[in-house]
C-alpha cells in the first residue's frame, strides 16, 4: 500500500467537517490507502457528527453504509482497529458505551455505531447534557451516562391533578425524559378550562381530564406511557401510592393537599427506605405561586406550613341570612345555611358534582329573590372550593419549577430545593427560596400537641367555628373529645344529639386550662391534638 501524499488531504475538500480530515490522518497512520477507504471513513464521520447532533436515523444509516463498504473492500484486518481509534479519540460517549477493541471482526465499528443509534435520544439532547457528565454541585453518588438515564426512564411518577398546573406538569415530564407517568383527577373538562388547559379542545368538553390529558401527551411523545385514573385520591389505598418514586401535586384544594400529605407521612416505615415518597407540591393564586419539596417525616410537611395559607375572610352570618348584596353571599348562604337546613346528615363534598349542582340551584334561587345577577356554576364551584382564577403564565412557571425538582430528585444531577420557593409576578417578577422548618407540634409529622390560646368564656360552638378560621387548623366539621369525655360529635345523629347541649356551654365548664383535646375531621385521615391555653 502506498501512503497518500500529504497535499492530497486538503481540508477544503471536506467543508464543515474538520473531524473527517482528522479521521483520514488516522487512516494514514494505520497504513490504509485513503482512496480505497474514503467511503468507509465518510460513514464513520457521518455517524460521529450525527451522534453529536443526536440524529438517530443518520447514525443507523451510516452504520449500515460503513458495514457494507467494509465488506466490499475486504479490509477486515486493516479497518478493524480504525473505528475504535476514531471513537476513542474523537466521538463523544455520553452513554458510556464500550468502544470496540481492535479485532479481526470488520463489523466492530458498525456494531459500535449501532449501539450509539440504539441509545440515541434526539428529543432529550439538551436534557442529556446534564446527565452525561457531573457538575460542580452534583451528588457524590451521581453516575453519569446510561445508568442515570435508565433510572430516569424507569422512574414511576404520579401527577395528582390534570387541570391548569397538571397539563403543564404532564407536558414537562414527558419532555424531560420520564417514560412512566400516572395521572389522577376526578374532574371533567369544562368549556371554561380551554383558555389555559392547553391539552384539551372544544370536542373534549364533558370528558375526563385525566384520560384526555394522557392521550394528548402520548400522541405527541410516542415513547412515553401515561396511565390515567378518573376518580378521587381518597379512593386509592397505600399500596397504590407505594408504587411511585415521586408524587407531584397540581391541586386547587388545600383539603386534598392535606390528605395526601398525611397519607404519605403515615406510609413511612423507618426500616424500609422505599416507603418514603418525595412529594413535590405546586400551587398558584393569580399572579402568585409556590413550589415546595417535602420528604415525609424528614422535612417540613404541608401541615407544618398550613398557617401560610390563611383561610378566606368570613362573611358575617347576618349578612348571608338577611341582606345578601353579592352573588358570593348567595353561594355562601347555600353552603352554610341551606345545606344545614336541608342536608344536615350529608357531609358536603366540594369535589362531588351533585353537591355543587345542588348548591348552585339554591344560590341561583336566592339571587333571583334579591335581584342579584352573576351566580354561575363556575362561580359556585370557585366560592365553595375557594378557587382563585388561574393565570396560564403562572401555571407554566410553577409547573416548570416542580418538574425541575422532580428531575433532580430522580437523577441526583443537582441538589433539589430545600424546601420552599415562592413566586410573585403581579407587580414585577420576584422569587424567594427559604427552608421552612419542621414543627415539633405538627399534628401530622410532629409528636407534640399544638398550643392554642382561647377565651375561657367562649362557648364550645364559638370555639368550633374558630377552628375553621384559624390558619393553623382550618377544620370544617370537627369532632372534639378529651381523654375523659366526648365534647361534641358531628355524626352519627344519635351522638350529635347527645353532645349538642355542650355547644352552648363555656369552655371553662368543659375543660381545664392547659388540657389537651383530640380533634378529628372527616376530610382527613388523622386526628389533631390541641393544648388549650386560657387567656388571662
Amino acid at each position: 500500500m502506498r501512503d497518500t501524499p500529504r497535499d492530497t488531504l486538503d481540508p477544503s475538500r471536506f467543508p464543515g467537517s474538520w473531524r473527517t480530515f482528522h479521521h483520514l490522518r488516522l487512516l494514514q497512520r494505520a497504513g490504509i490507502e485513503w482512496q480505497r477507504s474514503q467511503a468507509y471513513t465518510a460513514a464513520i464521520e457521518t455517524a460521529a457528527l450525527a451522534q453529536i447532533w443526536q440524529q438517530k436515523r443518520i447514525i443507523q444509516t451510516a452504520a449500515i453504509y460503513a458495514a457494507d463498504t467494509a465488506r466490499q473492500l475486504r479490509l477486515a484486518g486493516q479497518l478493524a482497529a480504525v473505528p475504535g481509534q476514531v471513537a476513542a479519540r474523537q466521538t463523544p460517549r455520553p452513554f458510556s458505551i464500550s468502544v470496540p477493541e481492535a479485532s479481526t471482526d470488520y463489523l466492530a465499528g458498525s456494531n459500535y455505531l449501532a449501539s450509539m443509534a440504539a441509545h440515541s435520544r434526539p428529543r432529550y439532547e439538551y436534557i442529556d447534557k446534564f446527565l452525561n457528565k457531573p457538575g460542580p454541585s452534583t451528588d457524590p453518588d451521581f453516575v453519569a451516562g446510561a445508568p442515570t438515564i435508565a433510572s430516569l426512564e424507569a422512574s414511576k411518577v404520579l401527577v395528582i391533578g390534570a387541570g391548569g398546573l397538571g397539563c403543564e406538569i404532564l407536558k414537562n415530564l414527558a419532555m424531560s425524559g420520564f417514560r412512566d407517568i400516572h395521572v389522577i383527577d376526578m374532574d371533567t373538562i369544562d368549556v371554561s378550562n380551554l383558555n389555559r388547559q392547553f391539552l384539551f379542545r372544544k370536542d373534549d368538553v364533558g370528558r375526563s381530564k385525566a384520560e384526555v390529558a394522557a392521550a394528548t401527551v402520548m400522541s405527541r411523545c410516542k415513547d412515553v406511557k401515561i396511565t390515567p385514573f378518573n376518580g378521587k385520591i381518597q379512593d386509592k389505598d397505600e399500596d397504590f401510592y407505594m408504587q411511585f418514586k415521586i408524587i407531584i401535586c397540581g391541586l386547587d384544594s388545600i383539603e386534598a393537599r392535606r390528605w395526601i400529605n398525611a397519607t404519605l407521612v403515615g406510609m413511612v416505615d423507618m426500616e424500609n427506605p422505599e416507603s418514603l415518597k418525595p412529594l413535590v407540591d405546586g400551587g398558584t393564586e393569580g399572579f402568585k405561586g409556590q413550589a415546595r419539596v417535602i420528604l415525609p417525616t424528614l422535612t417540613s410537611c404541608i401541615e407544618c406550613q398550613l398557617d401560610m395559607h390563611a383561610p378566606r375572610a368570613a362573611v358575617p352570618l347576618c349578612t348571608l341570612a338577611t341582606i345578601p348584596r353579592q352573588p358570593e353571599h348567595c353561594i355562601e348562604w347555600a353552603k352554610i345555611i341551606a345545606w344545614e337546613e336541608h342536608r344536615k346528615d350529608t357531609i358536603l363534598d366540594t369535589d362531588d358534582p351533585e353537591h355543587i349542582t345542588w348548591l348552585y340551584d339554591k344560590s341561583l334561587s336566592r339571587a333571583k329573590e334579591y335581584n342579584i345577577p352573576g351566580v354561575t356554576y363556575q362561580l359556585t364551584q370557585g366560592v365553595v372550593k375557594n378557587i382563585i382564577p388561574a393565570i396560564a403564565s403562572t401555571n407554566a412557571i410553577i409547573a416548570a419549577a416542580c418538574c425541575n425538582e422532580a428531575f433532580k430528585i430522580a437523577t441526583s444531577c443537582n441538589p433539589y430545593l430545600n424546601n420552599y420557593m415562592m413566586y410573585t409576578g403581579d407587580d414585577s417578577i420576584y422569587t424567594y427560596t427559604f427552608e421552612h422548618e419542621q414543627k415539633p407540634d405538627c399534628p401530622v409529622c410532629g409528636n407534640l400537641a399544638k398550643m392554642i390560646t382561647v377565651n375561657p368564656n367562649h362557648t364550645l360552638q364559638q370555639f368550633i367555628e374558630s377552628l375553621g378560621e384559624r390558619p393553623e387548623a382550618q377544620l370544617k366539621k370537627p369532632t372534639l373529645r378529651t381523654e375523659s369525655t366526648s365534647l361534641y360529635f358531628q355524626s352519627p345523629q344519635s351522638l350529635e344529639e347527645q353532645t349538642r347541649p355542650n355547644l352552648s356551654k363555656q369552655l371553662s365548664e368543659l375543660i381545664s386550662d392547659g388540657e389537651e383535646i383530640g380533634v378529628s375531621d372527616p376530610a382527613f385521615t388523622i386526628d389533631f391534638k390541641f393544648k388549650l391555653i386560657f387567656q388571662s
